[in-house]
């Protein structure tokens, strides 16, 4: 599979990528703004996420909500969302609704301040402060990501804090910082433009110049916060941590900082987690659920963030009345096990098949290759990098995935997490 790619930049530095696919008449318009929590300064946590809902509350032509109204009257969707290295928003319609894509993230891009409130400011905050209760505060685990981050990278460090932020940074954003942030890093140079379906390219150029040519550049980005890059590069030693509550279920979490994504190791660390948990006949599938019974699932996954360092998570569930301590030295034995001798000729094999064929039905949809073509773009400035990411997963060797094990999953590069039902605690005590 050989994806098109036709790419330019405007002259006000908005990177645009065409990917032409005739096959049906739908087409995926989707920006990546690099900015993510990881652009936050310390107080105001949280921000970027926010400013994510905000985008969502009207520009200067597109009314309060009106963007999604436009865009599900035309038959298509449209969403956004906002991780630790960028934000991005997409949407996809009918091939011939591309211009109403294109005018309404323009009108968003060079025409949102005119028509920010403090009242939409105030409403969207208390929506953001509910999705916080709903999903973290008052969900058991939902803070797993937040205790996890805040383990792994240090506090100078711009992953330290979670994307959702605290109450008290929401509380503390003014309309100011709303504006500045826009301001900041909503600017065309900050931007990647990817469009992909059944669009004439000539036309579609047309369209992009002349909906987003006149809007300025950016000020210029200031430099992340903190310490983006980790000196040394290992957490240096275990840091361990217990969370006591009402929890149905015993669950283990353990992380290890990798090299970012895009580096060689992290393609490496990749392989690893799907030796150790992609389906019934995985590592830790075979051996913690269906031989040993120590849990009742298992997972494990690399996080693709390229900001000093990239994180390979772990996670364990207990069935009930399980042991955690036993759950988490039986991952360890797994981890171990591919640290001495590298997953066989067999698991690699299953590995990389599956993961490019899970790779090609992602990349089936056209709002999924629009996706990937503005983060490679957004990361590496290659997009064309859509086109040999397997090329990458395959030559990654069994002794390329044992060496990553050996060097980085080890008790000095290890943060864990353990929720232990209270109710196991006092019997524990």
């Amino acid at each position: 599979m050989q994806i098109p790619i036709e790419r330019f930049s405007l002259d006000n530095g908005l990177r645009v990528v065409f990917s032409e696919d005739h096959t049906n008449a739908v087409v995926a318009v989707n920006l990546w703004y690099n900015v993510g929590s990881r652009n936050e300064a310390a107080g105001s946590t949280g921000l970027a996420h926010l400013f994510e809902h905000m985008m969502f509350q009207g520009s200067q032509n597109v009314p309060d909500t009106q963007h999604i109204a436009h865009v599900e009257r035309a038959g298509g969707s449209v969403n956004g969302s906002t991780w630790l290295d960028r934000t991005n928003y997409y949407e996809t319609l009918p091939a011939h609704q591309l211009e109403l894509a294109l005018w309404l993230e323009s009108d968003r891009m060079g025409f949102f301040l005119p028509a920010l409130t403090q009242e939409k400011l105030d409403n969207q905050r208390d929506v953001v402060k509910n999705e916080r209760r709903e999903r973290v505060d008052n969900q058991p685990y939902g803070d797993w990501d937040e205790r996890m981050q805040a383990m792994l990278y240090p506090p100078s460090h711009p992953y330290h804090h979670s994307v959702i932020g605290s109450m008290a940074d929401l509380d503390a954003a003014s309309l100011d910082d709303v504006k500045r942030f826009f301001s900041t890093y909503y600017a065309p140079d900050n931007a990647v433009l990817s469009i992909v379906g059944d669009f004439d390219a000539a036309e579609a150029r047309r369209l992009v110049e002349r909906y987003f040519g006149p809007i300025p550049r950016g000020p210029g980005l200031p430099p992340l916060p903190g310490e983006p890059q980790l000196d040394p590069f290992m957490v240096g030693r275990e840091v361990r941590d217990t969370v006591e509550g009402d929890f149905a279920l015993a669950r283990v979490y353990l992380a290890y900082r990798i090299p970012p994504f895009g580096s060689e190791e992290f393609y490496a660390a990749d392989v690893l987690t799907e030796v150790l948990s992609s389906g019934k006949s995985s590592r830790m599938y075979r051996d913690l659920v269906r031989d040993r019974r120590i849990a009742r699932a298992a997972s494990a996954f690399c996080l693709p963030i390229v900001t000093g360092a990239a994180s390979l998570m772990v996670r364990g569930i207990s069935p009930p009345g399980g042991d955690p301590a036993a759950l988490e030295a039986a991952i360890l034995e797994q981890l171990e096990a591919v640290a001495k001798e590298g997953p066989s000729a067999a698991e690699l094999e299953r590995a990389l098949t599956g993961l490019e064929a899970r790779n090609m039905l992602e990349l089936q949809r056209v709002a999924e290759r629009a996706d990937r073509l503005s983060m490679l773009t957004t990361l590496f400035d290659q997009p064309e990098r859509i086109n040999t990411e397997l090329d990458r997963y395959r030559a990654i060797t069994s002794e390329h995935v044992r060496a990553l094990a050996e060097r980085y999953l080890h008790a000095d590069n290890r943060v864990v997490l353990t929720y232990l039902p209270r109710a196991a605690q006092a019997v524990a005590a």
